[in-house]
């Protein structure tokens, strides 16, 4: 069985597939910051929603710039690369750096994107700041914290989410001949729920729940056909593995992760990345992921039936009238 990966670097342009000629996939760059499509540079509205996303993933010092510039977008603008470096402790490789991971071509772009959010935000308005949910309190302040995190982390989602990558996702989906779907735990979930909202609009699709017979499944899998792995992390094995299989027996593959710099992103043709709220110990990442993920499926399933309207609108309408008796309040005997 080849080895080979798809390259991260090179034509292809946002959305590409990475393919290579000839029906080969060429070998990558290593997996790291730029793995993955590539993408255009995050609107200034989005960078803070960037920010959320990659600081887990990031090294301290690149944590203490994405940080710096996320909460201060104008007094960051106005520095240097040098200045920046000084403020936030690091080196202007750093900052140069993370500049790079949040989407940027270099601390130029940034600093253009950062003075544009700064025009955006109103005057003396300080960011939003949630506070973890303790173990005492009320259910009323625990309902409140909750739906402020939900709604942040949808509205991170949204902000960050490449459209390019997204129509290529749901292109590849309306002409798959099938479909697999892989996650694990909380992630198994979201790929039941997109498995249902495809097969109610009549495609095949499967969400394996055995990591084994998720990879017999993707040996099957040929041109034409699309896998789509879930997995917040970017590097859970049992969902990187048949996504590779698929990559290497020509499926079109898809990864939906809030690490798109992880390795799953090695064998995605595209990537569909999630926001997450701030974890505690009572907030782990399944929940907040999952919220998340939830959107891009619901993205990708409306994406879909749009394109196949004429075949998903009967779908709908059989499935719904061959359940309604189910829902139909009982006759008295």
């Amino acid at each position: 069985m080849s080895s080979k990966v798809k390259e991260t670097t090179g034509a292809g342009g946002a959305g590409g597939t990475g393919r290579a000629t000839g029906g080969e996939r060429p070998v990558p760059a290593p997996a790291g910051p730029s793995a993955g499509p590539p993408t255009a540079p995050p609107a200034p509205g989005a960078l803070a929603a960037k920010v959320r996303t990659l600081a887990p993933s990031m090294t301290r010092s690149m944590q203490r710039v994405a940080e710096a510039v996320a909460g201060d977008p104008a007094g960051s603008a106005a520095l240097t690369v040098t200045g920046l470096a000084e403020r936030t402790g690091t080196s202007e490789a750093t900052v140069v750096g993370t500049a790079r991971l949040l989407g940027y071509p270099g601390y130029r772009d940034l600093r253009l994107a950062l003075a544009a959010l700064a025009a955006e935000q109103a005057p003396g308005r300080a960011p939003a700041v949630t506070a973890d949910i303790a173990v005492d309190d009320p259910l009323p302040a625990v309902v409140a914290k909750l739906a402020q995190e939900e709604a942040q982390c949808l509205a991170d989602t949204a902000a960050a989410l490449d459209t390019a990558q997204l129509e290529a996702a749901v292109a590849a989906l309306a002409g798959a001949r099938r479909i697999d779907v892989y996650g694990i735990g909380a992630s198994h979930l979201v790929s039941q729920d997109l498995v249902q909202k495809l097969l109610r609009i009549g495609l095949i699709a499967h969400a394996p729940a055995d990591p084994h017979l998720a990879v017999t499944n993707a040996v099957q899998l040929r041109a034409g056909d699309v896998a789509v792995a879930i997995t917040h992390s970017g590097r859970t094995t049992d969902v990187i593995e048949p996504l590779r299989v698929a990559f290497e027996h020509g499926a079109t593959t898809l990864a939906i992760t809030g690490r798109p710099e992880g390795e799953i992103a090695q064998y995605a043709d595209h990537v569909l990345t999630t926001a997450s709220a701030r974890e505690s110990e009572l907030r782990p990442a399944a929940m907040s992921s999952r919220t998340s993920q939830l959107l891009v499926v619901d993205c990708l399933f409306i994406g879909v039936a749009q394109r196949t309207y004429e075949t998903a609108a009967p779908a709908l309408s059989a499935s719904y009238e061959a359940l309604a008796h189910r829902h139909a309040p009982r006759s008295p005997r």
